[in-house]
């Protein structure tokens, strides 16, 4: 199971305002009570934040503001002796305007390791004027201080001469480059790296081959090198990237629908382009399974085994759970399913106690990008009632970002001492998942309900019903394997809270889901 850590929101320990690795490493504790056995840290590297740290300007060491590498090496060995691994993010596809690399560049026509062209192309605002002695314009991924590495053009274009191939010196010293910072972070005991925008690497490519090309190749490279060593990738199409070479690739909320018909229906920081369609997990009980059961299937039969689909509860780019009309009531229902379907769950940081994406913060470090207000979802982690929600001693107006200010927000402290909390929930279920490899990433299922409430199997021989809306919900279990003809199964519960089986039928109230296991 993988935690994600925002670190300049999780935890302060030198009282700046701003979240550390001393911090993540004196709550090693939590993540280890919790069930976490792989954290994965959001980019911590230099830079100077105008892109919330994925404007790199030095691959190989750690932001001061964190601590130093040395701090991290100690993050890493704490970590493991507590059977936590640690996971970077690797921003493979740009650097910052800052870099050494593009700072050459922009100096040398001959250095081609960013696109550079004599004039501006579409779209226009991505082509930023040379800061350099160089002529021309450079290619930016996002904002204009993040110039796009080049890795070549899929297809080359006469009437476009600065487009280069996938092998010319350019890509190759960047796919060289690439294998140099995992290998530096590898030999210190990081785990593996979540890479960020693993899909946009080689432009115009649009079947993405040449990019899976490029992700074959480091596979090849880290199972010959560093074989224990994995790669989380941002690419959102599973199907795709893992039979790449890629171990493990989520479902995103901005490719396709099966992450937002699931728990995104355009609230929060959702970008209005990709519609306001109902989702499942809400409490109106107006969505469907269907979209996302479709993309699971379509994804788990090309990976054949060879990898894992991620399914994240949020992250930093998205509304969490707890988001408008979804409730903390309503997150227990999608926890249970995030624990038990046949994927790799990763819970965004606070997520397990129900923080909510809170409206109106203000724009901090790049937040604030076209129509998504990402940094609602950036907030401090709530540990305990003390002042700043126990996220740092620094005064209010030093914070990273505002604490939420709703009296009610939840905190670890309060939900530890009750095993019935959301937090004592998401924990039993981790427990579940952790001794009952049915419900893990292998494994069977067998979908019995697509509707209200959902229902479904594991491995023959558990149960599992969620109904995440604010309706009740009713279903005949009759069929269900293992019970004999005409009988009601014999069903013993493992984990659940308003779900109850009497013979046959299950009566789910509004918010409520229940693990089984079929004797």
């Amino acid at each position: 199971m993988i935690y994600q850590i925002y670190p300049q929101s999780f935890a302060d320990s030198d009282g700046d305002g701003i979240g550390d690795l001393a911090g993540i490493a004196d709550r090693l504790d939590y993540l280890s009570w919790l069930g976490v056995n792989t954290v994965w840290l959001n980019p911590c590297f230099v830079s100077e934040f105008g892109d919330a740290g994925y404007d790199v300007a030095d691959y190989l060491t750690i932001a001061p503001r964190y601590g130093s590498n040395e701090d991290f090496e100690r993050l890493i060995d704490a970590a493991r002796s507590r059977g936590i691994r640690i996971m970077l993010d690797l921003v493979a596809g740009h650097t910052s305007h800052l870099h050494p690399w593009f700072k050459q560049s922009a100096d040398d026509p001959s250095d081609d390791r960013f696109i550079w062209s004599d004039s501006v192309h579409a779209p226009v605002r991505n082509w930023i004027p040379s800061p350099g002695r160089r002529p021309g314009y450079y290619l930016a991924n996002f904002y204009p201080i993040q110039p796009a590495l080049n890795y070549g053009y899929a297809r080359l274009d006469p009437a476009e001469p600065w487009r280069q191939p996938v092998d010319a010196p350019g890509p190759r010293a960047n796919r060289a480059a690439l294998r140099e910072i995992m290998a530096y972070w590898f030999d210190r005991g990081v785990s593996g790296f979540r890479v960020d925008m693993a899909y946009s690497l080689v432009k115009d490519d649009p079947d993405r081959s040449a990019t899976a090309a490029l992700w074959g190749e480091m596979r090849t490279w880290i199972d010959r090198e560093y074989p224990d060593r994995a790669l989380l990738s941002e690419w959102g199409d599973p199907k795709t990237s893992v039979p790449a070479g890629i171990h493990v690739d989520f479902f995103l909320h901005f490719v396709g629908r099966a992450l937002r018909s699931l728990w995104d229906n355009g609230q929060g920081s959702h970008a209005a382009q990709w519609g306001t369609d109902p989702c499942y997990f809400a409490p109106e009980g107006e969505g469907s399974m269907k979209e996302f059961l479709a993309a699971w299937r379509e994804a788990d039969a090309a990976i054949s085994g060879s990898g894992h689909i991620a399914l994240p509860s949020a992250n930093h780019d998205f509304s969490r759970l707890a988001c408008g009309t979804r409730s903390r009531e309503m997150t227990a229902p999608a926890f249970a399913f995030m624990l038990t379907w046949p994927t790799l769950p990763v819970i965004y940081f606070g997520d397990e106690i129900g923080m909510r994406y809170v409206p109106g913060v203000p724009d901090k470090e790049g937040s604030q990008l076209d129509d998504q207000a990402r940094q609602g979802s950036r907030t401090p982690m709530q540990w305990d009632e003390t002042p700043n929600a126990g996220f740092s001693t620094a005064p209010p107006e030093r914070l990273y970002l505002p604490i939420d200010p709703d009296e009610d927000r939840p905190t670890v402290a309060a939900q530890r001492e009750d095993e019935n909390s959301l937090l004592g929930q998401v924990r039993k279920l981790i427990a579940l998942r952790a001794a009952h490899p049915a419900l893990g990433a292998g494994g069977t299922v067998d979908v019995l309900h697509t509707g209200y409430p959902f229902v479904y199997t594991r491995g023959g021989n558990h149960l599992i019903v969620t109904n995440p809306r604010r309706e009740p919900a009713r279903f005949d279990i009759s069929g269900l394997a293992g019970a004999a003809a005409g009988s009601a199964p014999q069903l013993r519960t493992l984990a659940g809270h308003g779900v109850r089986i009497a013979g046959r039928d299950v009566e789910a109230d509004g918010f409520s889901y229940g693990v089984f296991e079929i004797g």
